[in-house]
């Protein structure tokens, strides 16, 4: 396992992979390097590459080998969220009904809220019916700016 940190305009993140996949991002804060992994930025130099051509606005989608680790429910969520576009939004409900399981919303952001990959994978693309901003993993204020970033530009006091 390898690990490394990316400063971006939200702080740092922490990058984990294999020599095949990208399998963890950890936000700014929210988790240490982990056991017995080894510091290197070579194994993740396209997530890197990819990720900051991504906060410098270049990017509008990833073409990374990924390896979220979850259930099936959970890989279904994070299959439906990878597939909405940048710039866009959907709610719960529209994720718990395009899977399949219409009555599931409180369980797709659970889902939501375990997806190791966040921003490649863009949870924060999800949002309330009334199209409000509902949790994040990294806190709201991150969520806002990743979602202005995506609407044509940073909101700096945002992050």
């Amino acid at each position: 396992m390898f690990h490394t940190t990316l400063t971006t305009p939200l702080g740092d993140l922490l990058l984990v992979g294999d020599e095949r996949a990208l399998t963890a991002i950890h936000l700014p804060g929210r988790h240490a390097p982990p056991p017995g992994g080894v510091e290197a930025v070579e194994p993740l130099a396209e997530a890197i590459d990819q990720l900051e051509e991504y906060f410098d606005g270049g990017r509008t989608s990833f073409d990374l080998e990924l390896a979220p680790a979850g259930g099936a429910f959970d890989v279904a969520v994070w299959d439906r969220v990878a597939t909405i576009p940048y710039g866009s939004t959907a709610s719960y409900g529209q994720v718990a009904r395009d899977i399949g399981h219409p009555d599931s919303s409180r369980a797709v952001g659970a889902s939501n809220g375990r997806n190791p990959l966040p921003i490649v994978i863009p949870c924060h693309r999800v949002v309330g019916s009334d199209g409000s901003l509902t949790g994040y993993g990294g806190g709201l204020d991150q969520k806002q700016a990743l979602l202005s970033l995506e609407a044509g530009g940073w909101q700096a006091s945002l992050i």
